[in-house]
């Protein structure tokens, strides 16, 4: 077949790209058909690639095709590439159904251009094993060292359907890794960390390793003198962002201002999210506001981070604007914005939130939205509506949801609830010690001690040991953690004689702790030492003596902020006269003058 040049001016690649309809584009073929230009290589598949693109069923785009003598691989190559460009399930049987074409054809071998498209395809759980299929043909077809773009693409192939290690082995495997590959294994160890921050709101699973790795990775690339883009800069931005490392993420920031990279929606939705996981809500809207161009995306990490600081009626508000600009929410606009109900009690609104994805969008609710919805009732003491919810969902319910019902329970009190709840998560977490420790503060709270003793017992039995709270406080840039009652910093003598005048002017002020749900039957000073000594309370203590006497506090905790310990931060913020910005496993507390930004309700 005769080949005409990409470069050529001829009238007819500007009538192609012109066309908007496949009307349209039947009488460019047409004329092409006339003046033989349909024998050209370049031409034809341009017209393959339009027509693949007007035509929903690609079905006109393969009539044209099955026309063509003798395709070349290049043309078998267009059209799988073009074919894929909506992303669905039929396209990928269409796609993989020309490459078995290709494999039936003996003039024919496939080549570095036929595969990427392919592994992207198939990036998703059920077609993996297609994809591993594939994998073996790159290995029978291609000659080693293999094209970089047909690395990047078996790296995010494996990542995608959740293999990380696979993904990790192949990328140790390649001398001198280029950009696409530092950008494919960076986003591998990024994208697993938003599978959870995307659809577990409130949930305990520990990311952390993950988002590290992404910032270890980016050093390396630093060392190989590769210079990071865009696309690099997403990863490291939301790694920083669940690790609520501030400084590295004001440091990306400002990398991207000095290098001349585009703040495009993926760079700012990234920043958004940082600057909001550690506490800058200002920050993240001043991003916000000087976006370019907003899409669907930058909203979501948007109304996310006013949700998880307790804005509510703000979130709100931004989701009306949303409306405003045309932009068609998504699953994950309803989750965040039903999550901003939920941290502000406003139930009925939730509600009609959770109705109109159906109605109004043709949403179909996933299992986090009903998550999210009985959440949203067990927050405002509605358990035993929660726990109705929960047993009408028409998919079996997570340890996420019977988490959010036992937690329900106990604050509020429904000790039937709560053992049903409880129940459930042993079947489905047997060996989760957070599950046995909020029922076993139930038990406390209602000097239940028998039967406290019988749950420690048990978990004892099964070799279960209580996960320590930990908090870490963020010095000018340098993080350090403490664990509850821990002695092993360098100024833990210091430390410990300022959580002893924190003590005593608490007790001037009127405060009596919260002893309620201390987990063992002991005399009740001994239970306001265990409470002194919560990591919160060693971090604040450290930052009262490290810190400017201006600087706020930023505290993150692996675990749900105690009542006692919310009780006398918010004494402690007026006493010191010192802001204190506490991100626990669910949401952000901002502690000023006495108060709380979440108004005791979280």
């Amino acid at each position: 077949m005769n080949t005409l040049s990409p470069k050529s001016s001829h009238p007819i690649f500007k009538l192609i790209e012109q066309c908007k309809n496949i009307a349209t584009l039947k009488q460019v073929h047409a004329q092409m058909i006339t003046t033989g230009l349909i024998f050209h290589t370049y031409p034809l598949s341009r017209i393959l690639i339009s027509s693949s693109t007007i035509d929903a069923t690609i079905s006109y785009a393969l009539s044209i095709f099955n026309h063509v003598t003798n395709p070349t691989i290049f043309l078998f190559n267009t059209l799988i590439s073009s074919s894929l460009s909506r992303k669905k399930d039929d396209e990928t049987h269409f796609a993989l159904a020309l490459y078995n074409r290709i494999l039936m054809q003996t003039t024919l071998i496939p080549n570095s251009y036929t595969y990427p498209s392919l592994f992207k395809a198939c990036s998703s759980q059920p077609w993996l094993q297609h994809g591993r299929a594939l994998h073996t043909h790159v290995l029978k077809f291609l000659e080693p060292p293999y094209d970089h773009f047909v690395q990047a693409s078996l790296l995010n192939f494996y990542s995608k359907c959740g293999e990380l290690g696979v993904s990790r082995f192949l990328f140790d495997q390649i001398t001198g890794p280029d950009l696409a590959s530092w950008n494919s294994i960076l986003a591998a160890y990024a994208h697993n960390y938003f599978v959870y921050y995307e659809s577990n709101l409130d949930s305990v699973y520990d990311s952390s390793s993950l988002s590290l790795e992404v910032l270890l990775l980016f050093r390396q690339m630093q060392k190989s003198l590769t210079c990071p883009n865009e696309v690099s800069l997403v990863a490291l931005i939301s790694g920083c962002a669940d690790l609520g490392a501030l400084s590295q993420g004001i440091w990306a920031h400002s990398y991207l201002l000095r290098n001349g990279l585009k703040l495009n929606r993926y760079v700012g939705a990234a920043l958004i999210a940082v600057y909001a996981n550690c506490g800058r809500l200002d920050f993240a809207r001043q991003v916000f506001d000087q976006l370019l161009e907003r899409d669907t995306y930058c909203y979501n990490a948007m109304i996310r981070g006013l949700a998880v600081h307790g804005l509510g009626l703000e979130a709100l508000e931004l989701f009306k604007k949303m409306d405003l600009e045309g932009l068609v929410p998504d699953d994950v606009t309803m989750l965040v914005i039903m999550c901003a109900c939920s941290n502000v009690g406003l139930v009925d609104q939730g509600c009609k939130f959770f109705e109109s994805m159906k109605e109004d969008y043709g949403i179909e609710p996933k299992l986090e939205h009903y998550g999210t919805l009985v959440d949203l009732f067990g927050r405002a003491g509605r358990v035993k509506e929660a726990e109705e919810i929960v047993q009408a969902i028409p998919m079996k319910p997570n340890a996420v949801i019977w988490r959010s019902v036992l937690g329900a329970a106990r604050v509020h009190g429904n000790l039937e609830v709560g053992e049903s709840a409880l129940k459930q998560l042993i079947q489905l977490e047997p060996e989760t010690s957070g599950n046995y420790v909020l029922l076993s503060n139930m038990y406390a709270s209602l000097n239940r001690w028998d039967d406290v003793k019988h749950l420690r017992k048990l978990m004892k039995d099964q070799g279960i040991d209580k996960a320590p709270g930990s908090s870490i406080v963020d010095i000018d840039g340098s993080m350090h953690e403490f664990l509850i009652g821990d002695k092993t910093h360098p100024d833990a003598k210091w430390i410990y004689l300022k959580l002893d005048e924190m003590h005593r002017r608490l007790q001037e002020h009127g405060h009596k702790s919260g002893t309620r749900e201390v987990l063992f039957d002991i005399e009740e000073e001994e239970k306001e030492n265990a409470l002194t000594y919560h990591s919160e309370r060693l971090a604040i203590a450290y930052a009262l003596i490290a810190s400017d006497s201006g600087a706020p506090i930023r505290i993150i905790k692996n675990l749900r902020v105690c009542s006692d310990c919310h009780t006398a931060t918010k004494l402690i913020s007026m006493i010191y006269e010192r802001e204190i910005i506490v991100r626990d496993r669910s949401r952000f507390h901002h502690f000023r003058n006495g108060t709380c930004s979440c108004l005791d309700y979280w």
